[in-house]
């Protein structure tokens, strides 16, 4: 979720020019609150926080009305209800999401064919060559709002500009329920007041590391030297800043779009410390690991274990597979492996498995299949899911009460449009 709670929202008037503005980035507006809110109309207007109301659950996302209160994302709910004691917590219904994710990226299909999902409740649409059929790109914009509100109840916030780096500033700056335009020829003057920190791929060490030496905004940027700004961040990060701070960005809309990574990971209500608990865990989550690989065409060629003690210290490691795979016993055992080999100081507080260097299943065809029984036995408990739903065959060893706060992916993507 954007991190504004929606004060300094900027709008275009209705007569905006929006000339060079082909490229929009449509952002839904607090999207999992919006959904829980259609579903139970007596929480709208109330400070909402999506995650689990009991133990250590982490802020899926919140509605405005708790944004402007601090709550973030990621926050540990019992934070957020200290900074929002009056917030409504609501469990997540990712099957919800889902399917309301699939109606908008619909509508955005039926204007254009240039349409790249970014996530659950964000694209990039590319509306250039649609002028002929539906208008200049504000009246696309206009009217991919307003389809949006009435066939789904949801409101969304829409960035028009030259680039996507620049359509996606707007987009933030307008949320919520807004649109701003940024015309061609006036992009310097929209980007040089802002802050370095709006810049695409500037985080925290980066920002800080400009501002340092006086670099607070994109002006500053354009009035520094290259080799000072490949001293601050490195020749790749000074490069990307420079081109972006001048409004050049070459990346078109992709419409098809390879994950890099595919990963889940859950936060336990207690501490844990026990070895069957975690290893049971790990089992779990390269399951659903796997799982999402195989609905995806997809094998890893690496494995990736996360671990959070309870002093919130977190830890990284990976392994690279003899052969990529997409079957959860082999990442499973992966996972386990590298969890084995690791110093635990303390108890665990988060665990997480995600598969990484990510390509087609059908690049990495073998002679000789070591995983042929595993792959029969989990092709066929993804029969029985898509029949029956999630959970109906599992593990005798994951049997018994849900020990974590969350299990939403941890980086969740758009859902795959409906066959026709």
């Amino acid at each position: 979720m954007g991190r504004g709670d929606g004060s300094g929202r900027i709008v275009s008037p209705d007569d905006a020019d929006d000339t060079g503005a082909g490229i929009l980035h449509v952002d839904m507006d607090a999207f999992y609150a919006a959904v829980e809110v259609l579903d139970n109309p007596a929480l709208a207007g109330k400070p909402i926080i999506i995650g689990a109301p009991e133990g250590r659950s982490v802020v899926s996302s919140a509605s405005y009305e708790a944004r402007k209160f601090g709550v973030r994302s990621a926050m540990p709910v019992s934070q957020a209800l200290r900074l929002c004691p009056t917030a409504v917590v609501v469990r997540p219904h990712f099957d919800r999401y889902i399917e309301s994710s699939r109606a908008v990226m619909s509508i955005f299909h039926e204007i254009t064919p240039l349409v790249e999902p970014l996530s659950i409740d964000e694209a990039f649409l590319d509306v250039r060559g649609a002028r002929r059929l539906w208008g200049s790109p504000g009246v696309i914009a206009r009217m991919l709002r307003a389809r949006v509100r009435e066939r789904t109840g949801l409101t969304c916030s829409i960035g028009a500009a030259s680039t996507k780096h620049v359509a996606k500033m707007a987009s933030t700056m307008s949320k919520p329920d807004g649109l701003l335009i940024i015309p061609a020829d006036r992009t310097m003057d929209f980007l040089r007041p802002r802050s370095v920190r709006a810049l695409w791929g500037v985080g925290p060490k980066s920002a800080e590391s400009l501002e340092s030496r006086g670099i607070r905004t994109i002006g500053d940027v354009l009035a520094t030297p290259r080799p000072i700004l490949d001293r601050a961040l490195g020749a790749s990060m000074g490069e990307r800043i420079w081109h972006l701070a001048r409004g050049e960005d070459a990346r078109e809309i992709q419409t098809e779009r390879i994950e890099k990574s595919i990963g889940h990971e859950e936060t336990f209500e207690d501490d844990v410390d026990d070895d069957a608990v975690l290893g049971a865990e790990l089992r779990r989550l390269a399951d659903r690991v796997g799982a999402r690989l195989r609905a995806h065409g997809a094998e890893a060629a690496t494995v990736a274990l996360k671990v959070r003690f309870a002093d919130f210290r977190t830890v990284s490691r990976s392994v690279t597979l003899p052969e990529p795979t997409a079957v959860g016993q082999r990442i499973g055992d992966a996972a386990r492996e590298l969890f084995g080999a690791l110093e635990r100081p303390l108890p665990i507080r988060l665990i997480g498995v995600r598969a990484e260097n990510l390509r087609s299943a059908t690049a990495s065809a073998m002679l000789w299949d070591d995983d042929a029984e595993w792959r029969r036995v989990e092709e066929a408990m993804d029969g029985a899911t898509t029949r029956f739903g999630r959970g109906v065959v599992t593990r005798a060893a994951l049997l018994g009460p849900p020990r974590g706060g969350t299990t939403l992916p941890s980086h969740p993507r758009p859902p795959a449009p409906h066959p026709e």
